[in-house]
C-alpha cells in the first residue's frame, strides 16, 4: 500500500515514418496535389504572359507554400488542418442563451 506505481506516457511518438519532422507520406501526397493544381494554373499564366521569370517564381513559391501548409507542428496539426477546423466550426450552429437582467442604473432607481 505504501508503494505507488507511476505511469509514464511518452509524448511526441509518431505512428508513421516521416521524411522530415512533421512531413510524411500523407503530407507528401497532399503537397503534390497542390503543386499539380498550381502547375496547371501557372501554365495558363505562362501562356498569357510568356514570361519565364514569373513562371519560375510562381512554381517555386507554390512548392514552398504547399510544403509549409501540409507540414505538421509539435501538436500534430498543420495549417491545412487548422483551416479545415475553422471552416467546420463556422458551419456549426452556435447557441448563446441570453437572459435579460436589469442594468445597474435601473436597480438603483427602483430602490429609491
Amino acid at each position: 500500500m505504501g508503494e505507488e506505481k507511476s505511469l509514464y506516457i511518452p509524448q511526441g511518438l509518431k505512428v508513421e515514418n516521416e521524411i522530415f519532422t512533421g512531413f510524411g507520406k500523407k503530407e507528401m501526397i497532399r503537397a503534390l496535389i497542390i503543386c499539380l493544381i498550381a502547375m496547371i494554373i501557372n501554365a495558363f499564366i505562362f501562356l498569357i504572359t510568356k514570361n519565364t521569370l514569373i513562371f519560375v517564381v510562381i512554381m517555386l513559391s507554390s512548392v514552398t507554400a504547399s510544403v509549409m501548409a501540409t507540414q505538421k507542428d509539435k501538436s500534430n496539426i498543420s495549417i491545412f488542418d487548422q483551416i479545415k477546423f475553422m471552416i467546420r466550426f463556422s458551419k456549426n450552429q452556435k447557441y448563446y442563451p441570453y437572459k435579460y437582467l436589469p442594468e445597474w442604473g435601473e436597480e438603483i432607481e427602483k430602490q429609491k
